[in-house]
């Protein structure tokens, strides 16, 4: 079962029926040589290239979470779909995904 996904809060042609927030998160830490690396560059300037591909994985693996969670709930699709990070810890940053559960039914 696909799981359609939407930052809007509708699915043009459809009715939705709420079926709850959900969300997916994943913590991850810096790896030590990379952030020596990536300290270096900053002086430089220019992308931290690390840091990139670790948002963008941290990123998807909240996405996959998120799906998995509306999933089991039986949902057609997640609106309102949002990001949000913040630092748990010094060296570690939480990637968060949530957004609304929804069943679909097609607009007559």
């Amino acid at each position: 079962m696909n799981v359609l996904l939407s930052t809007t809060e509708f699915v043009p042609g459809y009715e939705t029926t709420v079926i709850g927030v959900v969300y997916g998160n994943t913590v991850r830490s810096k790896h030590i040589g990379k952030d020596i690396m990536s300290g270096l560059k900053s002086i430089v300037g220019g992308e931290l290239e690390a840091y990139t591909e670790m948002l963008s994985e941290s990123r998807l693996e909240a996405i996959n979470r998120m799906v998995n969670t509306a999933k089991g709930m039986g949902a057609d699709a997640v609106v309102a779909i949002r990001f949000t990070t913040s630092e748990t810890m010094p060296g570690a940053a939480e990637m968060l995904a949530y957004g609304t559960a929804v069943k679909l039914t097609p607009k007559k």
